[in-house]
């Protein structure tokens, strides 16, 4: 099992904003999730082909979440890491690619460790790349802790052997169709860390300071019982939802922001309640466990065909095609196109309503409207 530091960059956002987080973090199990699962699995497939690429000893790795996005999505990884080492190489005879580089950044933050997805390093400048494979929060490089906190590691083992002014910090986000990059000085990095990051690493190591709720509670493990989260909610709650008789399209946009979070935190809550019940016997007042729907499936298949088969029924099966990524392989990019690029659409996406700050496009919304006649 691998070691995950208390004070990890991952959570950083988390324990600078609310630092006592951190210790009662440590008290609850740290569990999986399908999206974490899927998260290092896709992580798996960029190290492997971004390795294959630079001509070094992977094995391809194995995973149930395999799928012709994944695959899509990091092959656009794998590309975006080999430009930035070719602009690397314009100012720059011997930069250093680093792969799945462990860096220490202990200066700064107790027991402070961490692996960066891939570091390139030249002679004047360290840029940092960062894969995310979420699609339900978008992440930003300006000011992100996370990566300043890689980037004062990969300083601590470099700046000695390069002259190192300034770092570049990239995240790749492609299901989001997020790619941001944000460069800063060294030594305005090195006065952040002194006078943020270590202050406030040391005020979590030993549980100090005020618990305070924010966007950044999002995947802290203690927020489903947090009272600190759950007062400002119900808080929100009550301030937003009193009777109206009808909210003003103000109002509204005053609530469109804070609806996700507090949905999530309303979901959480009511997980909690289940896992409690079903795992650990927990009755609520009120409540009780029942028995969900379900649809049928084959315990057999191969038994169900030897049977259909055996009482004359033939056309039991459905044939597909490969994925789109398995043709292109199959054919190479070339004939791929030649071939079948005129025969691929991209269904337009499903409207979704989103901050002003989303990279995206904005939808023609005279289209959405005709849309919902036609569905109508």
């Amino acid at each position: 099992m691998s070691k995950h530091a208390l004070l990890s960059p991952s959570s950083s956002h988390r324990w600078m904003n609310c630092t006592p987080s951190a210790m009662l973090e440590a008290e609850f199990e740290n569990k999986s999730s399908q999206a974490v699962e899927e998260g290092t699995a896709a992580h798996a497939f960029c190290e492997h082909k971004l390795k294959k690429a630079l001509r070094m000893r992977s094995k391809r790795p194995i995973s149930d979440y395999d799928s012709d996005e994944m695959q899509e999505h990091t092959d656009a990884y794998v590309e975006f890491v080999l430009e930035q080492l070719e602009i690397a190489k314009q100012t720059c005879k011997d930069p250093i690619i680093l792969i799945e580089q462990k860096v220490d950044f202990s200066d700064y933050v107790p027991d402070g460790f961490g692996t960066a997805d891939c570091l390139i390093v030249s002679d004047d400048k360290l840029h940092i790349i960062d894969f995310k494979y979420g699609l339900g929060v978008l992440v930003e490089a300006e000011e992100n802790p996370q990566m300043k906190c890689y980037a004062l590691g990969a300083l601590a083992i470099y700046d000695s052997l390069y002259d190192i002014a300034e770092v570049s910090m990239s995240i790749f986000q492609p299901r989001r169709e997020n790619v941001s990059t944000w460069t800063v000085p060294v030594e305005e990095l090195r006065t952040w860390a002194e006078e943020e990051l270590k202050p406030k690493a040391e005020m979590a190591i030993r549980g100090e300071g005020a618990f305070c709720a924010g966007e950044w509670c999002q995947f802290c493990r203690a927020a489903v019982k947090c009272r600190a989260r759950a007062e400002e909610k119900l808080k929100i709650a009550q301030e937003e939802f009193k009777l109206p008789p009808l909210l003003t399209d103000e109002e509204i946009e005053e609530l469109l922001p804070i609806l996700p979070d507090i949905t999530k935190w309303a979901n959480d809550i009511a997980a909690y309640a289940l896992e409690s019940a079903v795992r650990h016997g927990k009755e609520w007042n009120g409540y009780k466990v029942v028995e969900g729907r379900s649809n049928r499936k084959y315990s057999d298949e191969d038994a169900v065909a030897k049977a259909a088969k055996e009482h004359g029924y033939t056309d039991i099966y459905k044939q597909s095609l490969i994925t789109i990524t398995e043709m292109q392989k199959l054919m190479g990019k070339k004939d791929f196109e030649e071939i079948i690029g005129g025969l691929l659409i991209k269904p337009q996406g499903k409207p979704t309503l989103v901050p002003v700050t989303d990279k995206r496009q904005p939808m023609n919304v005279a289209d959405v409207k005709n849309d919902f006649k036609m569905e109508d």
